[in-house]
């Protein structure tokens, strides 16, 4: 069975998602989601290649695959003694820009939020 590795940025970001979740919905609503997250993580120790492979939704070269769980994409990669979490987004983020520098916002959404 593969070792599960969470990098810092994760380990960051999910101690941030806690304390959001906690100060907007209150620590069972937290804890509950939090679960879901670490729950779903440890499934890859019994099925690793659970989660898509982001070169199949995306025309890019990575080894990464993603999890969806709770708002939030998990991507993660499959060495040969461990799995690491290597980063984790809110659904409302732009993780292709985020990870590759491949914007996945319309010209047209653009111009109409001004952004």
């Amino acid at each position: 069975m593969k070792k599960i590795e969470y990098s810092h940025i994760v380990r960051r970001k999910l101690k941030a998602l806690k304390m959001r979740l906690t100060a907007e919905f209150g620590p069972e609503s937290a804890a509950k989601a939090l679960k879901r997250i670490m729950d779903s993580v440890k499934s890859l120790t019994d099925f690793e290649e659970k989660g898509v492979m982001l070169s199949s939704m995306f025309d890019i070269h990575s080894d990464y695959r993603y999890l969806y769980v709770c708002h939030n994409y998990l991507f993660y990669r499959i060495e040969n003694d461990r799995i690491i979490i290597v980063e984790i987004f809110d659904e409302r983020e732009d993780f292709m820009y985020e990870l590759f520098g491949i914007s996945s916002i319309s010209q047209e959404s653009i111009d109409y939020w001004e952004e």
